[in-house]
């Protein structure tokens, strides 16, 4: 991310600011690496320690379905049922040692408490619905096909229009970056990027509540889920400045990368994480070499677990594909086209497929959630 200031900060970090009252300015060093990374300095109306009651923890570890197959597999992820409660809706599906794969789909809004994750840092991919992500650092609406990127630690409130959404999220035990190699020296996205900073939305519409009362907190930590009751409003800041913060991108803004010849998925890398990147599939020209073949080449998947989670439009190298579907093609095995589409794509001009991909560098696990939602024929689709 690059520098972003919003709302009332002093001239000199670490030095007296004043409310009207005379009273100081809390500040605060929010960062998610201790000091040797990008971090924000936020400056509450209240001190952000005060504790009130802390209530009994419970657990939320996805339930790992002990099974080591190496096997396709297909997960139906509109068939997870709706929640109205947002936390309750989060349904692990794929994890491993560095992220965790989840879908939900909330009824309602995050009116009476806030969320911290303080284990990972959070990409919610918007599938469905329209609403408010609101911080500390501010508002940022978002809708269809957006990506939310909140840095663990992140206090937040998701508020929908309506009780009709589905979300894919991505946790990740560190720190979600942009790829490097379309990176400059000073951290500028470079001209071939398939995005740039105009593209990123930040926090808008700071809001400075300064009330006092019982704010209830759930934080997560390990799996676990710990209910804390604040005196402060947590959204009491009047300004900040840094590199910390979350953010929107939208997939519809992401420019793919074509060739004459079929490219890669590493072009369609959005972000990156230790152990696992995140791709953006999109609408795009075919390859225009006069013999090209547009459909995917098979390809052996030696050191990564491939997930695509299918969003939206017609998918040539894939049958039957159902919008929320999510296909896992692990590490060991080949995978490619389905009979019969790599004939059918010479031609064609174009593709309006939308899909969001991770590619995973340790193996995944299914939960019970996920064994729940399976298509378990999936891996004879090819014959």
């Amino acid at each position: 991310m690059h520098y972003y200031s919003l709302g009332q900060i002093p001239p000199k970090r670490h030095t007296q600011f004043r409310q009207k009252d005379g009273s100081l300015y809390h500040e605060e060093l929010f960062s998610t690496i201790g000091f040797d990374d990008m971090y924000s300095l936020l400056y509450h109306v209240n001190a952000p320690t005060q504790i009130k009651q802390v209530g009994e923890p419970f657990s939320v570890a996805p339930k790992v379905v002990s099974d080591k197959q190496l096997k396709h597999r297909c997960l139906k992820g509109y068939s997870v049922e709706p929640e109205k409660d947002y936390l309750k809706s989060r349904k692990p599906v794929l994890v491993n040692k560095d992220c965790q794969i989840s879908l939900a789909a909330p009824q309602s809004s995050m009116e009476d408490y806030f969320f911290k994750n303080a284990d990972a840092d959070e990409v919610i991919f918007i599938h469905e619905g329209t609403g408010t992500l609101k911080t500390m650092y501010g508002n940022i609406d978002f809708e269809y096909g957006d990506y939310l990127v909140i840095p663990r630690g992140t206090t937040y409130q998701l508020i929908f229009n309506d009780d009709n959404n589905r979300l894919f999220i991505v946790e990740s035990y560190s720190p979600v970056v942009t790829p490097k190699r379309y990176r400059g020296q000073f951290g500028q996205l470079l001209e071939h990027s398939p995005f740039c900073e105009r593209d990123i939305r930040k926090p808008q519409n700071l809001e400075t509540h300064s009330e006092k009362g019982d704010f209830l907190f759930y934080i997560k930590k390990q799996n676990i889920i710990y209910p804390y009751t604040y005196l402060n409003h947590p959204f009491d800041v009047v300004g900040w400045d840094g590199y910390c913060y979350p953010y929107a991108f939208s997939i519809h803004n992401f420019e793919p990368i074509t060739g004459r010849v079929h490219q890669p998925p590493p072009v369609h890398q959005t972000f990156a994480a230790k152990g696992f990147v995140i791709c953006s599939f999109c609408p795009r020209l075919y390859d225009y070499h006069p013999l090209a073949i547009p459909a995917p080449y098979n390809h052996s998947n030696i050191d990564s677990d491939e997930v695509l989670y299918y969003v939206d439009g017609d998918f040539m190298s894939r049958k039957h594909v159902e919008k929320g579907m999510i296909t896992l093609h692990p590490g060991g095995i080949p995978h490619g086209p389905h009979p019969g589409t790599v004939e059918k794509s010479i031609g064609k001009t174009a593709t309006h497929e939308l899909a969001v991909m991770v590619d995973t560098f340790y193996p995944l696990q299914m939960t019970e959630h996920a064994a729940g939602v399976e298509d378990k024929d999936y891996y004879k689709s090819w014959l």
